[in-house]
C-alpha cells in the first residue's frame, strides 16, 4: 500500500450542490487531497476527462442508474470508488459493495472523519464502516468462499503486507506453497464473482470476511 501523493486529487459525484460543496470545503486546507471536479452523473464526470485518484459517489443519484453500473465505469476508468451515502439503503450498500468500492463513509460523519477516510482509500486501504458490515452480513450474494484453515492462515499474512518468502518463513512452508495458495485463494474468490486479482483485492476480501480488521 502507498502513501497519498503530494495533491492526490478526487472528485465528488452527487446529484445535490450543497454535498459537493461542503467535501470542497472539509478538504480546502489540505496539502495532500485536493478536490478538483464535481458532477452530478457519472455521464457528465466521464465527459470532464479529468484525471483523479479517487471518486466520492453517492449511490442513489438522479439519473436513476444503479450503483453497480456507475461503481463498474469508474472501476474500468482505474478510479477508485467510496461510497459517500446517507446509508439509507443496504440494497444500494451491498450492490456497490459486490461492484468493488473501496469503503463506505456516510455523509454524517464530521469533517476529520471524511477526511480520514479520503486519506485511507487514497492509501488503498479498505474504508470500513459499521454500515458497510451490516449491510454485508445482510447480503447472502456475498458469498464466503470456503478457504482451508491454511489458505486462510496465508491470506492473512499476504493481505496485510507480508511479502510470499515471508509468508512461507513463517508458516514453515516453501514459497511455491504459499504462491499455489494464493492462486486458490483468488480462483475461489472468483468462482464467487469476488474477483481477487491484486493484492490489494485480497485485503478487501479479508476484510470483508472478517480475516483482517480494517484500518480504525
Amino acid at each position: 500500500m502507498t502513501e497519498p501523493t503530494p495533491g492526490s486529487r478526487i472528485a465528488v459525484i452527487d446529484d445535490h450542490e450543497l454535498i459537493a460543496e461542503g467535501v470542497a470545503a472539509a478538504v480546502a486546507d489540505l496539502a495532500d487531497v485536493h478536490l478538483v471536479a464535481s458532477a452530478r452523473t457519472v455521464d457528465e464526470f466521464l465527459a470532464l476527462g479529468v484525471d483523479v485518484d479517487l471518486v466520492l459517489l453517492d449511490l442513489r443519484l438522479g439519473d436513476a442508474t444503479r450503483p453497480a453500473e456507475n461503481v463498474g465505469r469508474l472501476r474500468a476508468a482505474g478510479i477508485e470508488v467510496l461510497a459517500y451515502t446517507s446509508a439509507e439503503s443496504p440494497a444500494l450498500l451491498r450492490e456497490a459493495a459486490r461492484a468493488d468500492i473501496i469503503g463506505v463513509v456516510t455523509k454524517s460523519e464530521s469533517r476529520a472523519e471524511l477526511i480520514q477516510a479520503v486519506r485511507q482509500a487514497l492509501q488503498g486501504c479498505v474504508v470500513a464502516s459499521t454500515d458497510w458490515a451490516a449491510a454485508l452480513d445482510g447480503d447472502g450474494e456475498v458469498a464466503t468462499v470456503g478457504l482451508t484453515p491454511r489458505e486462510t492462515q496465508v491470506l492473512q499474512l499476504y493481505a496485510s503486507g507480508e511479502k510470499a518468502d515471508r509468508v512461507a518463513r513463517l508458516l514453515g512452508i516453501s514459497r511455491d506453497t504459499v504462491l499455489d495458495h494464493i492462486q486458490n485463494v483468488r480462483t475461489k474468490y472468483a468462482a464467487a464473482s469476488r474477483p481477487a486479482g491484486t493484492k490489494i483485492d485480497l485485503y478487501r476480501r479479508a476484510v470483508e470476511d472478517g480475516i483482517l480488521e480494517g484500518p480504525q
